[in-house]
């Protein structure tokens, strides 16, 4: 009984904190805010408290990267683009094989895509644009899976060779001191990246970095529209490895983050939430209470028997979304969500 009474005690604290955190906007001083780079906006809606946590996690990362397309790029065609949500698994997810199967019409039921968004979770990048670690720098323990092919390419490089424009925020070093990596989400694109914008979430066990970014669809017969992109990956423990608990940590960044979001206009929010519950989950929920679900959703696990990931679209009135899971992981342990929108008829 004295377990029990312990463990309510400590979710009654948990869940007391996610609404108590004072949020703030702005921390220009900070070494976060000093590395988030040319033409990239920073913002934070973690807790004032966590700053100087959040400080040393930034002191082990480089600056957010930027790529921009390749001349070999395909030509895009007029049309809304194909939105692909997916957790690469630091370097085991092949996104060559996924952008080849996209070009090819594999994933679209044989339909070839050539405007795509990739809004890609457990990305990595390595070498001089990762700082040596400053003393009292955090760093999180080293993932360095390989594709089945056995390689393993920064999301630059990636970015680069598939002719892409691409943008990059590291959420904390890949590794202690020695390897210079860090890891994060990016967002990678057939059509120009404005508005960039790295958003510091509440702090949990790790720092966590969302994405926002924005692109202008063109569909012929309608006006052209600007569509806000949102790329997430919220936290799977709290208090170090409490899982039991996660539920509240995953609630205070959805929380946080939808404060930020736009209130009106396209927009498309896709990512790991670490959903432990699925659709039930309180981060999906509070999230979904702000952005509508897509006009159909493939509703299978992306994460061993769980729905971890999600997609949640709003777009004007009679233009529809719908999410399906890919039937291969490519590597990765999660599963690809693919969103295709439909313009009125």
């Amino acid at each position: 009984m004295g377990r029990m009474m312990k463990a309510a005690a400590l979710i009654a604290i948990a869940f007391a904190l996610i609404g108590s955190a004072r949020l703030t906007r702005d921390e220009p001083g900070s070494t976060c805010s000093a590395r988030s780079g040319v033409g990239v906006r920073w913002l934070t809606v973690a807790a004032a408290p966590e700053l100087a946590a959040i400080d040393r996690w930034c002191h082990g990362v480089g600056a957010p990267a930027l790529v921009a397309a390749g001349a070999r790029q395909p030509a895009v065609q007029p049309g809304p683009p194909v939105i692909v949500s997916w957790n690469t698994h630091v370097g085991a997810g092949d996104i060559d094989r996924l952008v080849d199967d996209l070009r090819r019409g594999t994933l679209t039921g044989g339909a070839p895509v050539s405007s795509f968004v990739l809004l890609l979770q457990e990305v990595y990048r390595a070498g001089i644009d990762v700082p040596a670690a400053a003393a009292g720098a955090a760093w999180a323990s080293a993932q360095r899976h390989r594709n089945p092919q056995g390689g393993r390419d920064d999301v630059a490089l990636t970015a680069r060779r598939l002719g892409l424009e691409a943008f990059y925020a590291p959420s904390m070093r890949n590794g202690a001191p020695g390897v210079n990596e860090d890891r994060g989400n990016a967002i990678l694109s057939t059509m120009p990246l404005s508005d960039r914008t790295a958003i510091e979430l509440p702090l949990e066990r790790q720092r966590r970095v969302a994405l926002q970014a924005t692109i202008t669809v063109t569909v012929p017969g309608h006006p052209p529209m600007p569509m806000r992109l949102v790329c997430t990956h919220f936290t799977n423990m709290v208090m170090h490895h409490l899982w039991v608990l996660s539920q509240s940590g995953r609630l205070r960044q959805a929380r946080a983050l939808s404060t930020v979001l736009p209130a009106e206009g396209a927009l498309v929010l896709g990512g790991d939430f670490n959903a432990w519950f699925g659709y039930r989950d309180a981060a999906y929920k509070e999230l979904h209470a702000k952005v509508p679900a897509p006009s159909s959703d493939d509703r299978r696990a992306t994460f061993g028997p769980m729905r971890l990931d999600h997609v949640l679209t709003r777009l004007p009135q009679a233009w529809r979304a719908s999410v399906r899971r890919a039937d291969s992981r490519y590597g990765s342990d999660h599963y690809p969500l693919i969103t295709t929108i439909q313009p009125p008829s």
